[in-house]
C-alpha cells in the first residue's frame, strides 16, 4: 500500500453518537451521481479497465473445489482476451486487485498466483454471520494468515450495533486485527441488516477506530447487499475519520455488483466523494465475480464493434 496503514484510535463515542443520517437526503445525492457525470467510448473503456484492477475476484460458494479455485486465479491473472489488450492499446495484461476465498482455499490460491502479485483474501470469523466465540473466530484469522492470505475478511457482530454496544464492537474488531498481524483486515458491516443508515455510519467509524484497513458493505449474503446510499454513507464516514486522524481508509462494495454498469456507478462516487486516489486498488476494491464477465463483454464491443458468444470468454 502506498499510505501509511490504519493504526487505530481509542474508542470514541462522540465522533459518531449524535450522528444521524437523512435517508432521503442520501438517496437524493446517490441517484444523482449516475445521472450528472457520462463516461462514454474510450473514457469509459479506461474505467472498465480500472475496475478490473479495483476487483476482488470471489468464489464463497459451498461447492468450491481447488479446481474452481485454480480457474478464479487463472482469470485474475489473465482477465481479458488477448485481442482486447492489444485492441484497447494496453502495454501489460490487467491483473485483479486480489482472489478472496474461504480459509481452507488459501493454500492453493497462493500456489495458484505465485509470482503475479496478486495478493490472496480470505474471509474468516464465521463468515457469513458470525455468529461463533470469539476464541475461535480469532483461531480462523491465524488459520487464514498462516496459510498464506494477505488480507482478511472479517464480520462484525451485529447485535452490538442494535444495541449501541459500542465498546464490545469495538474490542471485538481490535482483537481481529491484532490476529491479522501484518495482514490487512478488511471490516465487514454487513449493512442490509443494521436497519439505519446512522447505525452504518456509526458501525463504519468504530471499525476504522478500532483499526480496519478497509471498511466493507456486506458478505454478499445477506437480503441487501451493496447500494448506492450505503455506500455514500460510509465514505462519508471515512472521509470523517480521514480529516480527524490523516489516515486514509479503504472501501469495499460487494454484493450485488453484477455489471459494467455498476463498475461505472461505484467509481464515480469515489471520485466525486473521495478523489482519484480512492481509484486504486490499494483504497478501493470491487467483491465480484460475475462482474467481470460483463466488463470482458462491453470492452470486446469497444474493440471490435460487436458483442462476443458467451462462450468466447473463458469463465472463472
Amino acid at each position: 500500500m502506498m499510505h501509511a496503514r490504519n493504526p487505530g484510535t481509542p474508542l470514541t463515542v462522540d465522533w459518531f453518537d449524535r450522528v444521524q443520517v437523512n435517508r432521503p437526503a442520501t438517496e437524493r445525492r446517490a441517484n444523482t451521481l449516475t445521472t450528472r457525470r457520462s463516461v462514454k467510448k474510450q473514457f469509459q473503456a479506461a474505467w472498465l479497465v480500472n475496475a478490473i484492477t479495483c476487483t476482488d475476484l470471489t468464489t464463497l460458494a459451498g461447492d468450491d473445489t481447488d479446481a474452481r479455485v485454480e480457474r478464479l486465479c487463472a482469470k485474475a491473472r489473465r482477465p481479458l482476451a488477448d485481442h482486447i489488450v492489444e485492441g484497447l492499446g494496453l502495454p501489460d495484461m490487467p491483473k485483479t486487485g486480489a482472489v478472496c476465498v474461504y480459509p481452507t482455499m488459501v493454500a492453493t490460491a497462493k500456489h495458484a498466483l505465485s509470482n503475479s502479485g496478486i495478493p490472496v483474501a480470505s474471509v474468516a470469523t464465521g463468515f457469513p454471520a458470525g455468529l461463533m466465540p470469539l476464541d475461535m473466530r480469532l483461531a480462523e484469522i491465524r488459520y487464514a494468515v498462516d496459510q498464506g492470505a494477505d488480507e482478511i475478511d472479517i464480520v462484525i457482530t451485529r447485535a452490538h450495533v442494535f444495541n449501541a454496544n459500542w465498546t464490545a464492537l469495538y474490542d471485538e474488531i481490535a482483537a481481529m486485527r491484532e490476529a491479522c498481524g501484518a495482514a490487512h483486515m478488511k471490516a465487514i458491516l454487513a449493512t442490509g441488516e443494521l436497519t439505519t443508515l446512522s447505525n452504518v455510519y456509526a458501525a463504519s467509524m468504530v471499525a476504522m477506530q478500532a483499526g480496519a484497513d478497509f471498511i466493507k458493505t456486506s458478505t454478499g449474503k445477506e437480503p441487501v447487499n451493496a447500494t448506492l446510499p450505503v455506500s455514500l454513507t460510509m465514505v462519508r464516514a471515512l472521509r470523517d475519520y480521514g480529516d480527524r486522524t490523516g489516515y486514509k481508509i479503504g472501501f469495499k462494495p460487494a454484493g450485488g455488483i453484477k455489471t459494467a454498469k455498476d463498475a461505472i456507478a461505484w467509481q464515480i462516487l469515489m471520485k466525486e466523494e473521495l478523489g482519484r486516489d480512492w481509484l486504486r486498488g490499494d483504497l478501493f476494491r470491487f467483491g465480484a465475480s460475475s462482474m467481470l464477465g460483463d466488463i470482458e463483454r462491453q470492452l470486446e464491443h469497444y474493440v471490435t464493434g460487436r458483442y462476443a458468444a458467451s462462450h468466447r470468454h473463458a469463465i472463472a
